[in-house]
């Protein structure tokens, strides 16, 4: 039986007048039980699956730019043409179908085969060392051109690739199963795909073009993509060493965090950052009493302005979250977290939100060049994302790469971000661009926060949130904030305002192109 939404949704089957489809306009209907997007553009009509494979978006609400449509709620990008994702977090196709358009009514008739990947040139023996959003979403793509068994995946990460942001948001708060995390089906790391191989990368020889792992193993390479993102920070405070004083990076960790709350009433929050926040409010659903203690004034200000920052914070106050802002944590003794104005919280466990250093012990040590730590650190790559030794690129939150739109180099801790940035080395793989020589990588930076069903879109950077233009209201969380630097629109962030995201994106992903 069909559901209540395909109901109210036109049957392409049976057709639909052709006025009903504007040129440029989209239409969610039903072919069946499938759900299908219909589009016209420069008088052709197509039709293609009308959800996103990531989580399901509607289509229809989003943007087509440049032959692609853009997803409203996570920008993953799928072709037009061949329904294939071709921009992360998405990585599965959009079926494809057939439309005719005569007499006046368009109607669908079934699926079509997609157009057939041109070949791609064998990119040799690819070693990807870290097994986060970057170096996944590199091994991915090279599997999907064919060239799995060329690609040899290190992680020291006991699971297999995984979502991460599933960890302080999803997962954490138990409305999704651990099982989903998974970025790939069961099997796809072996066989014909990538090899997996559960290991810590200890060194890296330049000249041989190898890497040893510690279980023994020398592995060469023809390229090596650097993906060992960034560790978690544990400030220098008494009893932060304890076990009930949690850190929120991988799967484990929210293995641990929620096979904590089991037991535990109160929970402290140190650090009222993104994680910490999404931490308070996965903690909120657990149904946990939680106290967030920040330094800062207004939670997320430096990075979203004040505004911006109150409407988050009112979020979570409506919910019940205590702020003690203004504040620093002097000590923790297992019951009670102690502040610098000598005042105790109880808390039967502690989350630190307090930050991560990029993991570059590895290229340091191998001698690669490293970026100023006033640029944000990591290895330095250029623009191409590729680093100062031949074979070698690094992506991710460990990556510091020139930015076109800026003209400065940024180190960008985003997921999805991480995730075009190994796309587009495996696109330079399998061109057989020379290192160095590949075109610059020039997509515009992208994160999604939640916060008890409001999302938050943030697509640029900007270093401050000193200069803002707001449109809109936010204290009603209807919005779009720009924040200008050097007299440029450099970053956006939005709430229920997804379009026009999807098209600041899009028209800096062009600037950015022309820049580079």
């Amino acid at each position: 039986m069909a559901d209540k939404d395909s109901q109210d949704k036109p049957d392409f089957a049976s057709g639909i007048p052709s006025d009903d489809l504007p040129e440029g306009a989209m239409l969610e209907g039903t072919l069946g039980e499938d759900k299908v997007l219909l589009l016209r553009r420069d008088g052709q009509v197509r039709a293609i699956g009308a959800r996103c494979t990531h989580l399901g978006a509607p289509l229809a609400k989003g943007i087509v730019a440049d032959g692609e449509v853009r997803c409203p709620w996570h920008h993953a990008r799928f072709s037009l043409e061949t329904g294939e994702a071709v921009g992360a977090p998405a990585f599965d196709p959009l079926p494809c179908y057939r439309a005719e358009e005569r007499d006046g009514r368009i109607t669908v008739t079934g699926r079509r085969k997609a157009a057939v990947r041109p070949a791609t040139r064998n990119p040799g023996k690819v070693v990807i060392i870290g097994g986060g959003a970057g170096g996944h979403a590199c091994a991915e793509w090279l599997a999907r051109a064919g060239h799995g068994t060329a690609v040899t995946l290190v992680s020291d990460d006991p699971d297999p690739p995984y979502d991460r942001t599933f960890c302080s948001k999803q997962y954490l708060s138990g409305k999704a199963k651990r099982e989903t995390t998974r970025l790939a089906p069961e099997g796809f790391y072996g066989g014909d795909g990538p090899r997996l191989l559960r290991d810590r990368v200890v060194s890296l020889d330049l000249d041989a073009q190898e890497i040893a792992t510690a279980g023994g193993e020398r592995l060469p390479y023809d390229a090596l993509v650097i993906a060992t993102g960034a560790a978690p920070q544990r400030p220098d405070v008494p009893g932060f060493e304890r076990p009930n004083v949690h850190t929120l990076r991988s799967l484990a960790d929210a293995d641990a965090l929620i096979a904590a709350t089991e037991t535990a009433r109160s929970v402290a929050v140190v650090g009222a950052s993104f994680i910490g926040l999404e931490v308070a409010a996965a903690m909120v659903a657990r149904e946990k009493v939680v106290t967030v203690v920040a330094p800062d004034a207004v939670p997320l200000a430096r990075v979203l302005g004040e505004a911006v920052g109150r409407f988050v914070q009112g979020l979570h106050e409506d919910k019940g979250v205590t702020f003690r802002l203004g504040r620093e944590a002097t000590g923790f003794d297992g019951t009670a977290l102690t502040l610098d104005d000598g005042s105790r919280i109880e808390a039967d466990l502690v989350v630190l939100g307090t930050g991560v250093s990029p993991r570059t012990d590895l290229a340091e040590a191998a001698g690669l060049t490293l970026a100023q730590k006033d640029e944000g650190g990591g290895i330095a790559v250029d623009a191409t994302l590729a680093a100062s030794a031949s074979g070698i690129y690094a992506i991710g939150d460990v990556a510091s790469y020139p930015d076109p739109r800026s003209d400065r180099r940024l180190r960008v801790e985003h997921w999805v971000h991480a995730q075009r940035q190994g796309q587009h080395v495996a696109r330079a793989l399998l061109a057989g661009a020379t290192l160095g020589e590949a075109a610059p990588f020039a997509e515009t930076p992208f994160f999604w926060s939640g916060h008890y069903g409001t999302s938050l879109r943030y697509v640029g950077h900007a270093g401050s949130a000193e200069e803002t233009q707001v449109e809109g209201d936010v204290s009603k969380g209807d919005f779009a904030v720009t924040y200008r630097e050097d007299g440029r629109d450099a970053a956006l962030a939005t709430c229920k305002r997804d379009t026009r995201s999807l098209e600041v994106e899009d028209a800096w992903d062009r600037e950015g192109r022309a820049a580079g």
